[in-house]
């Protein structure tokens, strides 16, 4: 991500920490692998992908467009070095590193100048790993809630074709999990306002998308909803 929108995040920094979910520690397991490596976080954001990997063991470098988000990733994950930069020029030397991941950002790149830039920083044989949260919208609840905050650049994207990836990497290959996140009323609010559709909108717009959340929201019964998300990860190895 580049440009005003991709350091547009850092006022949401706080929604985007407590609104945002964290990533099932089976699907990074598949996707870095289960030896400790040299990870590069790209898009690292607020540290969501960040904590897991370093919880299961890697050496990670976060890298985000955004100082703000940046420095909201070092109060969550304390101690992991950090650079601002984008996919498409990343602040790391050649060959540097084992993996390099991308939580929630592929769909804000130009796959074929992110991917040569990947395939410098990756060693030969390694991994480019892509991963995305996306509700259910399966369930009718969920629906109405995506149809009130607007769909996103990483829904349409798997709602499509997928994502793509160029030289020096080979073929995706795709993967998924289904899980379940308990989320207070609140919290889905948090999980709305830290959306590009929402932070870009005007006051009006905003207000709007408000009001049609809340109105989601009353339907359901107590302070808690089940959100339904499905993970999708996919992998290429550097040729």
């Amino acid at each position: 991500m580049s440009g005003a929108l991709g350091t547009s995040f850092g006022g949401a920094s706080q929604d985007y920490v407590r609104g945002r979910p964290s990533y099932p520690p089976e699907a990074v397991r598949w996707l870095v692998g289960a030896a400790a490596v040299q990870v590069v976080d790209v898009g690292a954001g607020t540290g969501k992908l960040t904590r897991v990997l370093v919880d299961l063991g890697h050496q990670v470098t976060a890298v985000d467009p955004d100082a703000a988000m940046l420095a909201a990733l070092t109060q969550t994950v304390p101690g992991v070095p950090t650079e601002v930069g984008t996919a498409e020029q990343l602040p790391v030397p050649d060959a540097s590193a084992d993996v390099v991941v991308l939580g929630q950002a592929w769909h804000w790149v130009e796959p074929v100048r992110a991917s040569a830039e990947v395939g410098r920083v990756v060693r030969p044989g390694g991994t480019l790993g892509l991963i995305w949260n996306i509700r259910d919208d399966s369930v009718p609840w969920v629906r109405a809630l995506s149809e009130a905050m607007h769909g996103s650049a990483a829904e349409r994207l798997i709602a499509g074709d997928g994502p793509r990836v160029g030289a020096p990497f080979g073929d995706l290959e795709p993967k998924t999990w289904r899980w379940t996140r308990p989320m207070t009323h609140d919290d889905v609010i948090a999980m709305v306002r830290s959306r590009s559709h929402y932070i870009a909108a005007d006051s009006a717009g905003r207000a709007a998308i408000d009001a049609n959340v809340a109105a989601v929201l009353a339907g359901q019964p107590g302070d808690t909803v089940d959100m339904p998300y499905v993970t999708h990860a996919f992998r290429a190895r550097r040729d």
